[in-house]
């Protein structure tokens, strides 16, 4: 039997997409995989009595090393904030190329805390920053020194000690540029350093609060319990500056959602699946009703998609459990077509991630297939005709030409950058001032208006003619003929309509990176828990790979 790959008409629109979860395609899990038998090392934990100072970590392979160098600064209260505009932090890190030298150690204590202000070098490959949470962790502190384990209520609330502001990388103040590193076969998949460091990133927090526990009672401090610390992961705050790197990476876009469609695709067509197969999925399938049920948010918006998450689950592992008979051919084609009769598009896309489970044979290919050399495709093929171009967008972008872009509702917001930080920000055309800054990141509109001016061009015209008349439609062009090839490489809505909801792209990119509990502080910016149940470095060579479910 041969199942069709899922119609990007449905799959990228922002709903769906906003309801992606993380899943053994995403990246901070094939980097655990692919970095379980490396070496871990703790070289150098130079710190004071409230926890101020410089530590080293370390992932050594043959002859390969990356060292994580991190500073712990102290800061007042006032100067503690998660917004981009922060010039300080708790704590500043970067991943160095191979074995720091103690000059490499003075440079950076001096550059590394000033984030963007500071330059790194090409021994540089990615580099952070991070804020305590305040109230977690003098609780943590505070519990171990008087010999006793901190209050689990409080801590699976929160989910984590630390959360990041930002992690750069690819060339950024200086760093290293991708093409230095991009044939290394330990980092073949989107953004594996960056996960590393924020791996390792988690063991400094766990180091951190031990060591200051310890000097504010040597005799009475005990440990953070190491089941306490698989439960912890990192925090991070994300907002729209994450959005247009979904708009402006269309192949990687593609290949991320592509590689998924092909895993599923291949699932739904085996005929017969095995004992251990069908245990995997159901086992992880219930234990993740845990994660589901300690998804803490205030978002009203979030809340109903939890609950109706949780209902549509339970709703489902009824169906599996009582009505539904695994030794049927195609049983998981089957269940999916009961997803998609019987589900919400949040519990539909979670089921889905959990189809992946069972099947390393099918998900580890694709892998290294989620990358991509951008460059490669940025070319206009000039010598194509105007009707090739017509053809390509009433195919690829049938549901987008629907829109009526004169109505004010489908016109209303616009993109533009902030003079202040340079960073991505979202307004109202008709209230607020900057329409004329506005970003090309409106391609659902620009799309609809190149295609309304091919209606009246001439079939046989080439492209390279019409650019000459129309210089301002370039990018679309560029996209349309992108899309051509890479079907999943474009948001099939309008990105800047008033029903638009920008958390959407970002979680769709956050559940790459394999981020869990989605908490939105407004539908511009939300807070994530990255790693949280995730084996401690110590325990890497004996990775249970359904960690995520079993915490």
């Amino acid at each position: 039997m041969q199942v069709k790959l899922r119609d990007p008409n449905t799959i990228m629109k922002l709903s769906r997409l906003g309801s992606f979860h993380q899943s053994r395609l995403s990246f901070l899990r094939s980097f655990l995989d692919e970095f379980k038998e490396w070496e871990y090392k703790n070289d150098l934990f130079d710190l004071d009595e409230n926890g101020f100072g410089t530590a080293i970590y370390s992932f050594k392979k043959k002859e390969r090393v990356y060292s994580l160098i991190c500073f712990a600064n102290k800061i007042n209260d006032k100067e503690r904030s998660d917004r981009v505009i922060a010039t300080k932090w708790d704590a500043a890190f970067t991943l160095h190329d191979g074995v720091p030298l103690k000059s490499d150690i003075d440079r950076l204590k001096n550059e590394v805390p000033k984030q963007e202000v500071g330059r790194l070098s090409y021994k540089e490959l990615t580099l952070s920053r991070a804020n305590k949470s305040i109230r977690v962790f003098n609780h943590v502190i505070d519990s171990l020194s008087k010999g006793k384990q901190p209050d689990l209520d409080l801590l699976n609330n929160v989910g984590y000690l630390y959360r990041t502001t930002a992690v750069y990388g690819s060339g950024k103040f200086g760093l290293a540029d991708r093409f230095r590193i991009k044939n290394r076969e330990e980092i073949n998949g989107p953004f594996r350093l960056e996960m590393m460091l924020v791996y390792l990133v988690r063991q400094f927090t766990f180091d951190q609060v031990n060591h200051v526990a310890k000097f504010k009672n040597p005799k009475k401090a005990v440990k953070l319990d190491p089941s306490i610390c698989r439960n912890l992961g990192i925090g991070n705050s994300t907002g729209l500056g994450m959005a247009p790197f979904i708009v402006n990476h269309p192949t990687l876009l593609n290949n991320w959602i592509m590689s998924r469609e092909i895993a599923l695709q291949k699932i739904r067509e085996i005929k017969k699946v095995n004992f251990r197969e069908i245990k995997i999925f159901k086992e992880s399938l219930k234990n993740s009703l845990k994660n589901i049920t300690s998804w803490n948010t205030d978002s009203v918006y979030q809340k109903k998609k939890i609950n109706s998450l949780l209902n549509d689950v339970k709703k489902f592992l009824k169906f599996i459990d009582s009505d539904f008979n695994f030794e049927t051919n195609y049983s998981f084609n089957k269940i999916y077509l009961w997803l998609e009769k019987n589900a919400c598009e949040e519990c539909i896309e979670y089921v889905v991630s959990m189809m992946l489970e069972p099947f390393d044979d099918i998900v580890k290919p694709l892998i290294s297939k989620m990358s991509s050399d951008e460059d490669q495709y940025f070319t206009i093929p000039t010598d194509r005709k105007i009707n090739d171009l017509r053809n390509i967008i009433e195919k690829r972008y049938s549901d987008i030409l629907k829109i009526n872009f004169k109505k004010k509702e489908n016109n209303k917001n616009f993109w533009f950058i902030s003079k202040n930080k340079e960073e991505p920000r979202y307004a109202d055309r008709f209230e607020e001032n900057g329409s004329e800054l506005e970003q090309p990141l409106a391609i659902a509109r620009d799309i609809k208006r190149l295609y309304e001016i091919l209606l009246v061009s001439k079939n046989n015209l080439t492209i390279d003619k019409f650019l000459i008349e129309n210089p301002d439609l370039r990018h679309v062009i560029r996209r349309a003929f992108i899309i051509e090839n890479f079907p999943y490489s474009e948001i099939q809505d309008n990105t800047i309509g008033e029903d638009v909801i920008p958390i959407d792209m970002l979680r769709l990119k956050l559940s790459f990176f394999g981020a869990l509990k989605f908490d939105p502080r407004s539908d511009k910016w939300l807070r994530i828990c990255m790693f949280q149940g995730a084996p401690l470095p110590t325990d890497l060579k004996n990775i249970d790979q359904q960690w995520v479910y079993n915490s």
